[in-house]
């Protein structure tokens, strides 16, 4: 069935804005115009990353736009949607106290109304989805394809569903769990699964050849400017509520794109001048057994280190945090997270499924939320540092709690999984997918 929406009705809950930015490639510093959905710099040096120059320099909150676009200056946006929520930062007492820390920070992305936290799908992918989806889009005519191991699926087939916006979603089918909504997404909004026993580069892949065909258009994942600035976000909601830089940044990565992103945030503070000139430390973890970028900075190589793809379907099928696997993470490339934690001198840790559900529990306890696990594998990673004294105790840290507050909404409002449309097994014949595909948007 085509799911082609009309004009008026994908910009039917739009508003219209334009942010003013130049994009700039981090290999030869190439700058350009952001004309059609730009993914790399206009020499198609694929082995680095782009991204936005604000003609705003200085730090300005919005507070006219709602939700995440109160940082619209520092989003590459043409429109705002509706429905966005906002990352919320407060200064922890609870888990401060337990841990021995004056000055932590909990930057928390999920559903938590008492914090007026918002996100209606409990993890900072919302961020990223509404950032992206409000970028200058010239194929108005062609579907967005998002890649996904869970957490953006949901959030991107809520942002779109709700907006009107044509997409199809790629995820493994042992995530499906992870899919979930208040009721059935938007016709315009299409599922397809790589079968179970599969992984998110496996996804990927699904993605790849689909996107082969004409009817559609990659969203480019860490290569768009839009996510990745979308997830600055909440070191922008950081340094609002602390009006400094912090010293420390801590975050769960399966590709590392959040970790990234807060560098980014980082340089645009620098340039400001307002906020400190300092680098704050990105600490960034990996969840046992599934450690392949970990593996590669712990070696001391810009190259990801070799792992068989049948090894890495079993190691993620042993994580509780499913969500941090990806086989092919923007570690290597120019200005990826090799780059970022050169530049901030920060460090990689490994935490395990048994630490991680000991950190989430003890978060619940001091705080009052239920936490997801990928969050809990970043604050275990914490837990770690404070024993090993490796950060001060007055030191001001950022603690990003990627995802929290599901427990509680799905008790509130019972959402409903989603069902996929089409699932293709382990290295589909590409026409065989391409056909499928075809009878399922009707051409």
């Amino acid at each position: 069935m085509l799911y082609f929406c009309t004009y008026k009705e994908m910009y039917k809950s739009r508003k219209e804005f334009m942010t003013s930015y130049h994009l700039e490639s981090a290999c030869c510093g190439t700058t350009f115009e952001d004309k059609e959905w730009e993914l790399e710099c206009p020499r198609k040096d694929g082995a680095a990353l782009i991204y936005a120059n604000y003609a705003k320099r200085q730090f300005e909150v919005r507070n006219d736009l709602p939700g995440i676009y109160r940082y619209a200056n520092w989003m590459p946006i043409c429109r705002t949607l509706e429905g966005s929520g906002a990352p919320v930062t407060y200064k922890s007492e609870g888990l401060a106290a337990h841990l021995g820390l004056s000055n932590l920070y909990i930057t928390f992305n999920g559903y938590w109304p008492e914090r007026k936290a918002m996100m209606k799908t409990g993890s900072f992918k919302e961020c990223e989805a509404f950032s992206v989806c409000a970028r200058n889009n010239a194929f108005t005519d062609k579907i967005m394809v998002v890649a996904s191991a869970g957490n953006t699926a949901r959030a991107f087939g809520r942002v779109c569903s709700e907006n009107h916006i044509p997409l199809l979603l790629c995820v493994p089918e042992d995530n499906l769990e992870a899919i979930w909504a208040d009721g059935p997404w938007n016709d315009c909004v299409k599922l397809v699964c790589a079968a179970s026993g599969c992984d998110y580069f496996d996804a990927i892949h699904l993605s790849n050849i689909i996107c082969e065909m004409e009817f559609f258009y990659p969203e480019g994942g860490a290569k768009n400017v839009a996510r990745r600035d979308g997830m600055g976000t909440t070191v922008l909601s950081a340094v609002e509520k602390i009006g400094r830089i912090p010293d420390y940044y801590f975050q769960a990565v399966g590709s590392g794109t959040g970790a990234i992103a807060a560098w980014e945030a980082n340089k645009r503070f620098i340039a400001d001048g307002r906020f400190g000139s300092h680098w704050m430390k990105l600490m960034v973890s990996q969840n046992v057994p599934f450690s392949l970028m970990y593996d590669a900075w712990k070696a001391g190589s810009r190259a990801l280190l070799p792992l068989d793809e049948n090894t890495a379907r079993e190691q993620v099928k042993e994580m509780c945090a499913k969500v941090l696997s990806n086989r092919k993470p923007p570690y290597s490339l120019k200005g990826g997270l090799y780059d970022a934690l050169v530049a901030t001198g920060g460090d990689m840790f490994l935490a395990t499924n048994e630490e991680a559900m000991e950190a989430g529990a003890l978060f619940e306890k001091l705080e009052g939320i239920d936490i997801e696990p990928a969050a809990a594998v970043a604050l275990a990673s914490l837990m770690q540092c404070v024993r090993e004294r490796r950060v001060e105790e007055d030191a001001v840290i950022m603690l990003n709690i990627t995802g929290g507050g599901i427990a509680r909404y799905k008790k509130e409002f019972n959402p409903m999984r989603q069902k996929p449309d089409l699932v293709f097994p382990v290295n589909p014949d590409p026409e065989m997918v391409k056909t499928k595909v075809r009878e399922l948007i009707g051409k």
